[in-house]
């Protein structure tokens, strides 16, 4: 938001809430917000939008195992309605949030670009895909679509994920002095920094529509692909007094891929990613100390996806289909 303000846009936002009650550091800034689920969104609610980032979904590979039929109902289906009901409405850009996660089981040979056979392992991954095809299908020359599949993000925000990789180690680094590590370290991750993602959101938004209409593109860097074990290690040499541990039973991970992200670069050269893991963990360790972050909060339903929607089923809050049930806060 502090982007897209700075850059002269007007923000309307669209968010169930469901994670809108824990931040870590200054909340957000206030935008004009319509407090709804992405499945009920209809036409009215788009009337003088201009374009639409459509980042609203179950946000990874093991929320998505949670309730798969969901994740096809909220990632998929509500994603392709909400791009008819854009079109309908006249908004002209529609970019929508895909994810490397599509390339899955890539293998670690392999540099993947955009033309490379996708190998899904999980629900959501395979929801992205479905999302592309089906979308592409509605470009016209009065609407105009872009598929952002962002690497493995990381990176401090208010609102903070302590289920990707970077954060999650880095985190226990700090607070427990032990590089937590629940694979083998042997996949492949390429990485991207939460505010290069955000400006490529900006560069993608602001290019002329010839040059991204219909395309999908790599969002991270080039360089910026790690073997989790790598990871590690940069971690436990920038968070003094730490050291890695293997968690008992630590196997390998289906998902290992490696990419480029030359397309990007060579379609919009004015958009240069700036940050790198490693400024990344300085940057999350100096933030999480500043903050205050306690092992009881890093750990808890607050910035873990999944504890949070787990924690909102128990207290029977949400519904088995991931909607608020009636008369329940949404700010709850």
């Amino acid at each position: 938001m502090p982007l897209l303000s700075a850059a002269g846009h007007e923000i309307t936002g669209l968010d169930s809430g469901l994670f809108s009650h824990a931040n870590l550091g200054p909340a957000p800034a206030a935008a004009r917000e319509l407090r709804m689920d992405v499945r009920d969104v209809d036409e009215s609610h788009l009337e003088g939008i201009d374009a639409v980032i459509h980042l609203a979904g179950i946000s990874n590979d093991p929320l998505g195992d949670l309730n798969p039929e969901s994740t096809y109902e909220i990632n998929h289906r509500a994603s392709v309605r909400l791009a008819e009901v854009a079109k309908a409405a006249g908004v002209e850009r529609f970019l929508f949030a895909s994810s490397c996660s599509l390339y899955g089981a890539g293998g670690e040979h392999e540099i993947l670009d955009e033309d490379a056979t996708f190998r899904p392992v999980t629900p959501y991954g395979r929801s992205k895909i479905m999302v592309e095809q089906d979308v592409a299908q509605l470009a016209s020359d009065d609407f105009s679509p872009t598929y952002l599949r962002c690497a493995t993000a990381y990176g401090m925000s208010p609102r903070l994920r302590a289920d990707l990789v970077v954060n999650n180690l880095t985190g226990f680094a700090l607070l427990d002095g032990e590089v937590l590590m629940k694979s083998d370290g042997t996949p492949w991750r390429p990485l991207v920094h939460i505010a290069d993602i955000s400006a490529a959101y900006l560069a993608i938004l602001d290019a002329p529509r010839s040059l991204v209409h219909n395309e999908a593109f790599n969002v991270g860097r080039s360089s910026e692909n790690y073997r989790v074990s790598e990871i590690a290690e940069m971690v436990r040499d920038n968070v003094p007094g730490s050291a890695i541990r293997y968690e008992d039973g630590a196997g390998p991970d289906k998902r290992c891929y490696r990419i480029t992200c030359a397309k990007l670069e060579e379609t919009l050269p004015a958009y240069q990613p700036v940050w790198t893991v490693e400024t990344g963990i300085k940057e999350l360790r100096d933030a999480y100390a500043e903050f205050g972050l306690t092992m009881e909060a890093f750990t808890g339903s607050d910035f873990l996806r999944i504890r949070r929607i787990n924690h909102l089923i128990d207290k029977a809050q949400l519904d088995d289909t991931l909607r608020w049930k009636d008369g329940v806060q949404k700010a709850a």
